[in-house]
């Protein structure tokens, strides 16, 4: 009766917290057809998965006449969980599209494919499995420096149940080594299956595992802040001035933040060589099909902090003199294969110090982590303008 009660109470207050996501024969995991609950991580916000897996609204595969529609793949930053879809950067794009001259008479449509955690191997697997189903008349490649790097290259990202490219005699080929993954087989078997359906059907049950989650994150979140006290305090401050060896850097800050530097090393030499690869293996199955294509750079939260000194500090610690070596590095790409580019980080850098405004972040976590509504809207914004000049010539 307890429980009785307490699954009652929940419903009707509203409360929710389901399983987003599902096993996907080709990307590893994908969002749940027709899922629906509270996002609570960062920002509560209510999502609302469409019936082809998309976060989206529901659209018709086949195209209208007259239609020029965009097809947008990425990871978190463009599935943008945090914020109601009118407020994502892709909307916020198309509402300013439709102003533009080359777009006269003709109707806008884009599509979401974005995902959390996807590197650039699954959004090229999604291109394949999913987005020419859209007949799209152009292709936007959102890139994220800070992970999609890592997340393209399995000694760094050391996930076994996702998909990856590697080189084989010089060609990049699509391992599906994953499905072979204990964890893959264990979240696609009919048990597991049967724990989703309960999960999601239960509202206490959620508020277990809500309860389990949080204290989990704040525990792992203590244990990084401890760890991160102890190795500074164990560094000689004499020594302060001098970057540290990369290993002991990834500790400090992050295996993420050695982004930033140009890599010297096996593995990230090799993450860079694979996801150059994967850009152009997009590029050039989007060109098979004479379909436009553009590769926009994501600004990570410390590439366009508002304030000087926090940014100054960061790449003290990390031994450079600015925080635009992945973004210049693939701009350097895309300007020698002739791939339409747009850096998002150094316009939003300038508008975020001019006006002193936070563009990623919410609540405490102001400052940090994905866009908030400000970040989406002024990345929409760019974003239109040059898909404008694009469409323009």
């Amino acid at each position: 009766m307890g429980c009785l009660t307490a699954e009652t109470g929940l419903r009707i207050t509203g409360y929710s917290y389901p399983y987003f996501y599902t096993t996907d024969y080709y990307r590893g995991y994908s969002p749940r057809p027709n899922g629906e609950g509270w996002f609570w991580v960062e920002n509560k916000n209510y999502l609302r998965i469409n019936s082809d897996g998309l976060r989206d609204w529901e659209h018709s595969k086949k195209k209208a006449s007259g239609t020029l529609r965009i097809a947008v793949l990425g990871d978190s930053f463009v599935e943008a969980r945090e914020v109601p879809l009118e407020d994502a950067f892709w909307f916020v794009m198309k509402e300013n599209l439709r102003q533009c001259p080359a777009l006269a008479g003709r109707s806008l449509e884009v599509v979401n494919f974005g995902v959390a955690g996807y590197g650039t191997a699954q959004e090229l697997v999604t291109l394949r499995e999913k987005v020419w189903d859209y007949s799209p008349d152009i292709v936007l490649l959102a890139v994220m420096p800070y992970n999609d790097i890592i997340d393209n290259y399995h000694p760094l990202r050391r996930t076994p149940d996702v998909p990856y490219f590697i080189y084989r005699d010089g060609k990049l080929v699509y391992d599906v080594s994953f499905r072979d993954s204990s964890k893959y087989r264990w979240h696609d078997s009919y048990l597991f299956r049967i724990w989703i359906w309960t999960h999601n059907h239960s509202r206490l049950i959620q508020l277990v595992h809500h309860v389990q989650e949080s204290v989990r994150r704040t525990i792992s979140t203590w244990k990084e802040q401890r760890r991160l006290s102890q190795i500074k305090n164990a560094r000689d401050p004499a020594q302060s001035a001098t970057p540290p060896e990369r290993t002991a850097l990834a500790q400090e800050v992050g295996i993420n933040n050695l982004v930033y530097l140009e890599p010297v090393d096996k593995d990230w030499q090799e993450a860079w060589r694979v996801t150059e690869g994967l850009v152009l293996q997009v590029r050039d199955e989007v060109k098979a099909r004479r379909v436009g294509f553009m590769v926009v750079t994501v600004s990570t939260d410390i590439q366009v902090h508002p304030d000087t000194a926090t940014r100054q500090a960061f790449m003290q610690r990390l031994g450079v003199n600015n925080l635009l070596y992945p973004n210049l590095r693939l701009q350097s790409l895309a300007e020698r294969e002739g791939i339409p580019f747009l850096d998002l980080a150094q316009p939003m850098h300038a508008y975020a110090e001019q006006n002193r405004v936070f563009l990623h972040g919410f609540g405490k976590n102001f400052g940090g982590a994905h866009w908030n509504p400000t970040g989406h809207w002024f990345a929409g914004q760019l974003i239109a303008r040059r898909l404008c000049d694009q469409l323009s010539k």
